[in-house]
């Protein structure tokens, strides 16, 4: 599993001091692409090459508040590697205790067409090397 520090700033929350709700999906989107980096993978490479991730679905549940100051531990796990698509877990920790988490379905597509794309080859085996090793 994959984790990513967050501190969350005033630009987060709303006039209350508690994070703005679509905020924890810049969180995690942050995350994956740390988690992507992390693997060696090279997000520029992709786009060169005609190809990008979009999210498909988000399946989020809140759980507690996160608030201004607060540091969050932001978590990916890749669960499911499809033809063309890739499915992660994730959550939101504020030290143990669960603040939101989130099932998030990510599809490879041609940046022509906009049509679900095989994964590449290379970003396959790094993805599957990389999710053999957490078990």
């Amino acid at each position: 599993m994959f984790n990513w520090p967050v501190r969350v700033y005033i630009e987060d929350t709303d006039a209350g001091g508690i994070v703005y709700y679509a905020n924890y999906l810049k969180f995690f989107e942050r995350a994956r692409t740390e988690f992507v980096r992390n693997c060696g993978i090279a997000l520029r490479a992709g786009l060169d090459a005609g190809v990008s991730y979009v999210v498909q679905s988000v399946d989020l549940k809140y759980h507690r508040p996160a608030r201004l100051d607060d540091e969050l531990d932001v978590t990916v796990q890749l669960e499911e590697l499809g033809a063309s698509y890739m499915v992660f877990s994730q959550e939101a920790r504020r030290n143990q205790e669960l603040l939101a988490s989130a099932r998030v379905k990510v599809v490879c597509v041609d940046l022509e067409t906009l049509k679900p794309k095989r994964i590449a080859s290379d970003l396959r085996e790094t993805l599957t090397n990389m999710k053999a090793g957490e078990r």
